[in-house]
C-alpha cells in the first residue's frame, strides 16, 4: 500500500480520493475478473473508502449485485481491509426487468434495505450508510428519524446523505446530529450546481464525497476536448484531463473526497496520482471559469 493524502469522514481519516463501485457492475460488459483486480489495484495503491449501493446493477440482476461484488474482492484480497470503509446506500427501489428506478424514503424501507446490505456484506454494522435520495412523497425530517433509528440500534456507525440540497443537509443535521458525517452529490466540471452544498459542508464539518467528478461518459469527452481548459492544462501538465479534475476538485475544498468509478486498474491508478498533483494559482484561475 503506498502512502495517499488522506481526508476527514467523521471520526475518520480516509483516502483523500475514493472508488466508485458502480462501475464494476453497472457498465456493459463488466467483468466480474477484472473488477477483483480494480478493487485490488485501488487497495494496492492506498485506497481506504469504496462507495456502492443496493441498487447497483447491472440491468437485469436483482439487489445488491454490487455490494456482493464488492464484499467478494474484499475477502479475495490477500492483505488487510480492516482499515476500509465501505459506503452503501439505501432508499432506492429498482424494477430490474424494466430497469426502471424509483425511491423509497419510508423508514421501514430503509431498516429493510439497511439490514439486507448488512446480509450481503457480511458486517455487524454498516461503517457509512448513506440515504440515496429524497422521497418526494415522505417528509425529510421522517425519513433522516428512521436513518438516526438505525444509528441509535447500532446498526450503522455514521450516516450519510445524497443528492440533497442545502435545506435538506441543515434538516439532516438538524435531524442527526454527530451521525451525520457525509454529503454525497454530483460535482464535476460540468455540473458545478453543488458548490452552495460544498460551502455548507466547510461550515458544518462533514465530508463532501462528489459522485460522477468527471461528468459520466459525455462529461470525459467533454475534458478531453480541445476547447477544455481541463485538456488544454492537462497537455501542459502531461497528464490526464481527468487526473487535472480531479485534482481541481481537491484544490476547491479540504471537504471534498471524489469518488470516480473505475473498471479497470489503470484507470484507478490514474485517479489516485490526482491526490499529490499541486495546481498553480494561474491553472486554477482556468479551471475555474464556468
Amino acid at each position: 500500500m503506498t502512502d495517499v493524502p488522506l481526508r476527514r469522514l467523521g471520526d475518520l481519516r480516509v483516502s483523500a480520493i475514493g472508488l466508485g463501485a458502480m462501475t464494476l457492475t453497472q457498465v456493459p460488459g463488466h467483468n466480474e475478473e477484472r473488477g477483483i483486480r480494480t478493487v485490488h489495484a485501488a487497495l494496492d495503491a492506498g485506497v481506504t473508502l469504496l462507495d456502492t449501493a443496493d441498487v447497483y446493477g447491472p440491468a437485469g440482476g436483482d439487489y445488491g449485485v454490487n455490494e456482493l461484488a464488492v464484499a467478494k474482492a474484499l475477502r479475495l484480497y490477500p492483505g488487510s481491509t480492516g482499515h476500509v470503509v465501505v459506503a452503501t446506500k439505501g432508499g432506492h427501489v429498482r424494477y430490474f426487468d424494466t430497469d426502471t428506478w424509483w425511491i423509497d424514503g419510508r423508514p421501514a424501507w430503509l431498516r429493510r434495505a439497511c439490514e439486507a446490505s448488512l446480509r450481503r456484506l457480511g458486517l455487524d454494522s454498516l461503517p457509512l450508510y448513506v440515504h440515496h435520495r429524497p422521497d418526494p412523497r415522505v417528509p425529510y425530517e421522517e425519513s433522516m428519524g428512521g436513518l438516526k433509528e438505525l444509528h441509535e440500534k447500532g446498526l450503522v456507525r455514521r450516516v450519510g446523505v445524497s443528492n440533497a440540497s442545502v435545506e435538506q443537509v441543515r434538516t439532516a443535521h438538524d435531524v442527526l446530529g454527530g451521525a451525520l458525517v457525509a454529503v454525497e452529490n454530483e460535482y464535476s466540471p460540468r455540473a458545478r450546481a453543488a458548490e452552495p452544498v460544498i460551502d455548507l459542508c466547510e461550515e458544518l464539518g462533514l465530508a463532501f464525497l462528489s459522485w460522477g467528478p468527471l461528468g459520466g461518459m459525455r462529461g470525459a469527452k467533454d475534458l478531453g476536448s480541445r476547447f477544455s481548459a481541463f485538456d488544454s492544462v492537462a497537455k501542459d501538465r502531461g497528464v490526464s484531463p481527468q487526473r487535472i479534475a480531479l485534482a481541481w476538485q481537491l484544490h476547491r475544498s479540504p471537504s471534498i473526497i471524489p469518488i470516480p468509478g473505475a473498471s479497470r486498474p489503470e484507470s484507478v491508478l490514474d485517479s489516485l496520482a490526482a491526490a499529490d498533483l499541486v495546481l498553480t494559482s494561474d491553472e486554477l484561475g482556468r479551471l475555474n471559469r464556468k
